[in-house]
């Protein structure tokens, strides 16, 4: 099978943020925010699998779009734990390096297809 990097770093960065909410709930019994990281974070993966069959390259731009906006308000949250201190600077940059590449993968990838319709 063709290597896909947004595939496989959408779905590592999931794997991440499901162990950052497990952590939360059951070490420091945050539930408000750490659901709403767990949504977002992982529905960044979901939403580029989807766009792996979109229907056309419109659809495929919208659903890597709805991706990026799902990666920027991960990266709010996780600034939010960090600024309310749920996560230790450390695991804030180590995570938020992996979120902030996402977001360049997606931002490049959205571009490559919009100069599609164009050509």
């Amino acid at each position: 099978m063709k290597e896909n990097v947004l595939r496989d770093k959408s779905y590592d960065f999931a794997l991440r943020v499901i162990n950052a909410y497990k952590f939360l709930n059951k070490e420091q019994k945050e539930f408000v925010l750490s659901k709403q990281l767990l949504r977002s974070g992982t529905a960044i993966g979901a939403l580029v699998r989807e766009a792996e069959y979109a229907q056309s390259v419109p659809d495929f731009i919208n659903k890597l779009s709805v991706a990026l906006k799902e990666a920027n308000e991960t990266e709010y949250w996780f600034m939010l734990l960090k600024d309310s201190d749920y996560i230790s600077e450390n695991v804030y940059l180590s995570i938020i390096n992996n979120c902030q590449e996402l977001i360049r993968l997606l931002i490049s990838s959205i571009k490559t297809a919009k100069q599609k319709i164009v050509h």
